[in-house]
């Protein structure tokens, strides 16, 4: 989350498009091909499910969007564009993502490329899942700043009201209980969403410990610790007037 370390290889360098005797045909073949891979990109996502709140924890990977391999892709802009948007903006509710401003964010925990541009207050970047503590996120403005807080790895946010922020596409981290950490092997984390504010785990009465369902504290008893929600908040049905409760049976371990 904290430093992007590398997990794996980067992609080829661009190279020049041998086709450029007719500079307008090869705008268009591009404009043409950009808007397929887009809609491509958008149906690995599974159609409309990627852009409502009908999906349920365990489900948001992102796999399907990774970048083409190989040199013969490397120079094609606008491909790689609407997949970084299009794995962007699965990383948060569609209440949240389809007026948000898409991004990348350099290692300092600033934009450094605007890949649109929203008007709600909220960031969403693709991030790389190639490396450690980078994944697709969406973040407000004031979890920006903590985000930014340590990247240039300040002792305590500077904040003073709660921040928010959504992963749904899951993450890496190199430890939970250390921010500024960023040598430790990486520790899967399913999708979640954050609120960004220094709670206390005791007073709370939540656990400290990476877990796969339920709540946390990470970074506990430090300044950086904030509330980690497993799973995404639109999970479940909603309740109408009339409805008839359903219990479901569950198993329990065995006494004896």
């Amino acid at each position: 989350m904290q430093d992007h370390q590398e997990a794996g290889s980067q992609a080829a360098p661009h190279q020049v498009d041998s086709v450029s005797a007719n500079p307008e045909s090869v705008s268009r073949r591009k404009a043409i091909a950009g808007l397929g891979f887009f809609g491509a990109a958008m149906a690995a996502l599974g159609g409309n499910r990627a852009w409502g709140h009908d999906t349920v924890q365990g489900s948001f990977g992102n796999e399907a969007l990774a970048l083409p391999p190989g040199p013969a892709h490397a120079e094609m802009d606008e491909e790689e564009r609407a997949i970084k948007i299009a794995r962007a903006m699965q990383a948060g509710p569609s209440q949240i993502t389809r007026d948000a401003t898409v991004a990348e964010m350099d290692m300092h925990g600033n934009m450094s490329r605007i890949l649109r541009q929203g008007s709600n207050g909220w960031v969403c970047t693709p991030g790389n899942e190639n490396r450690i503590g980078d994944p697709p996120m969406c973040v407000d403005r004031v979890g920006m700043q903590w985000f930014k807080d340590i990247h240039d790895r300040k002792p305590r946010p500077s904040i003073t009201t709660p921040g928010l922020c959504y992963m749904l596409c899951g993450a890496t981290q190199h430890s939970n209980s250390d921010a500024l950490d960023t040598t430790s092997p990486a520790i899967p984390i399913g999708p979640h969403w954050m609120v960004l504010w220094p709670f206390d785990a005791a007073h709370c009465g939540l656990p400290t410990d990476v877990r796969d369902a339920g709540a946390w504290i990470m970074f506990a008893g430090t300044p950086y610790a904030y509330l980690h929600v497993c799973g995404s908040p639109w999970v479940g049905n909603s309740y109408m007037p009339g409805d008839r409760a359903v219990w479901t049976m569950r198993y329990a371990k065995s006494n004896d």
